[in-house]
């Protein structure tokens, strides 16, 4: 009886524990990760490295002096191949970074082809290896799987026209930063998670001391509602003419200014004389290479033209273009795949056919396409991000509803700047509040300030 006594006042705690870590492991999988899976995987990693590196083929040969070392002072008969050298191990709510020192006659290329096999020798959810300096490499092991449930970090990356948007499958934020990658293009079908991402985006740039200009040639059915943080708004192609032609001549005087001063850029001007950084958000671009009859030519011609000008020349004036769309190839028209050799950063959400993967990563990571059409239907927010290094990782955007992002635009308000070139194109911010769920119908009218 005594027995049955304490086996039962030991049982029950370990299996209370037991349930706890089950029920963590699926509600909340950092906890458990930090508590149980961390530990283990620390533990295995630590015990089984030289033999998993051997066998990975992640290993060379020692050189003369090491083997005579080994056999003359050591006194060893047997001497090892060389694996990489541990610098640093990192533990994390996400899962552990490893810093290695490559020896000779390895690259970071044999271990990125070794990655999934260090994967399942580790059991960790990924590893993906990154190269940080020449001859060091540093393995971002993952515990489970970040996108499933998308929680950004708290350390937020900093700077001038840096904006957070996303989360990367190794556990890191994948941000927009303009000074690095001043244009991009954003792909995905319908309710592939296409306008939460710009959601995001719009959300993180509206507390930034930059203008946001919107053309959403839907009659402005997702932008009006960003209003108070919009300095110009265009939602139809007869707006987006005149829009685009402002902007070209708004780039035209800050090269005027830019030659006064003689800076390279706008960011070499002086702080008291520097222009408002100036965001184009461009929602179906398509739209604007359609048309219906044949006289609407003239103004599709123009508008693509004065596209590709501000692609090609507007980084230096500070004048960044973020294009959306669900297909962008050369069936558009005349300077589709011109304006787009222009957009560096690239964002494919889930697609319906591997030739629209192709015009969004084709050109810049061919391996990319692959991972772009396994992308599920169920998993909306899920993208694959690439840039002209020819690097690209999985993202996915936290849920942001298209309310939650209202009311982010309205708080800051105060920070949307008036250009004088684009008040035509102001929209005017009602005074009554609409309706839950509504959206008022703005018009852009010219300023009265």
């Amino acid at each position: 009886m005594a027995d049955l006594t304490t086996l039962w006042e030991v049982g029950l705690p370990l299996a209370g524990a037991g349930g706890a870590l089950g029920y963590a492991k699926v509600r909340a999988p950092r906890v458990f990760w930090s508590v149980a899976g961390l530990p283990v995987a620390r533990v295995r990693f630590a015990v089984t490295y030289r033999a998993t590196m051997d066998v990975c083929g992640l290993t060379v040969q020692p050189s003369r002096l090491r083997a005579f070392l080994v056999r003359n002072v050591a006194r060893r008969s047997d001497v090892q191949p060389v694996p990489p050298r541990i610098r640093r191990v990192r533990g994390s709510s996400t899962g552990m970074r490893v810093t290695l020192r490559l020896p000779a006659g390895l690259e970071p290329a044999d271990v990125i082809a070794a990655s999934e096999r260090l994967r399942h020798a580790w059991g960790v959810h990924s590893v993906h290896v990154v190269q940080t300096k020449p001859g060091f490499v540093e393995l971002r092991m993952t515990g489970y799987d970040v996108l499933r449930r998308v929680k950004m970090p708290r350390r937020r990356p900093s700077g001038q026209m840096v904006v957070p948007v996303a989360l990367r499958e190794d556990g890191t934020a994948f941000v927009r930063d303009y000074l690095k990658v001043p244009h991009a293009l954003t792909l995905g079908a319908n309710q592939s998670g296409k306008s939460m991402y710009l959601r995001n985006l719009i959300a993180g740039l509206a507390p930034l001391r930059v203008a946001l200009v919107g053309i959403d040639c839907k009659r402005g059915v997702e932008q009006r509602r960003y209003t108070p943080r919009l300095s110009a708004l265009a939602v139809t192609p007869e707006e987006a003419s005149g829009l685009l032609d402002a902007l070209v001549g708004e780039m035209e005087s800050r090269f005027d200014l830019l030659s006064d001063y003689g800076a390279a850029d706008l960011w070499a001007l002086p702080e008291e004389v520097r222009p408002v950084p100036v965001v184009l958000l461009v929602d179906e671009v398509a739209e604007l290479f359609l048309v219906a009859v044949k006289k609407d030519e003239e103004r599709r011609d123009r508008m693509v033209m004065q596209l590709i000008r501000l692609g090609q020349m507007a980084r230096a004036a500070g004048i960044y273009l973020e294009i959306c769309g669900q297909r962008f190839g050369s069936e558009l028209g005349k300077g589709a795949t011109t304006l787009r050799a222009q957009l560096t950063g690239r964002v494919v959400h889930r697609v319906n056919d591997k030739q629209t993967a192709d015009m969004g990563l084709g050109d810049i990571a061919p391996d990319a396409v692959v991972a772009v059409t396994t992308i599920p239907p169920d998993k909306p927010g899920v993208a694959v991000a690439g840039d002209a290094s020819g690097g690209w990782s999985r993202i996915r955007t936290p849920e942001l509803s298209a309310e939650e992002a209202a009311q982010i635009c309205a708080q800051f308000a105060h920070r949307t700047p008036a250009l004088p070139a684009l008040a035509p194109y102001r929209p005017v911010i009602p005074t009554v509040a609409p309706a839950a769920g509504s959206v008022p119908l703005v018009k852009p009218t010219p300023a009265t300030d």
